[in-house]
């Protein structure tokens, strides 16, 4: 943007709003990515506690044998 006057207000109001829109831009980006993020840590999570759960369990399960006489 090259002018060859004097820079006016509406100049620079114009070149805020250009500024503030491509920061929203790039802020709404990250929140997405954000949220993936997040999301993919969780189910990563739940899926290690439950089979070190599952594993616990099968270490300390009792095994009962009847035997008839």
């Amino acid at each position: 943007m090259s002018t060859n006057g004097p820079i006016t207000r509406d100049h620079i109001e114009e070149r805020f709003r250009s500024i503030q829109n491509e920061i929203e831009g790039v802020e709404s980006e990250a929140r997405s990515f954000t949220a993936i993020a997040v999301a993919a840590v969780a189910v990563t999570v739940v899926v290690i506690v439950f089979a070190l759960g599952s594993r616990r369990g099968r270490k300390r399960r009792t095994v009962v044998e009847i035997r008839r006489v």
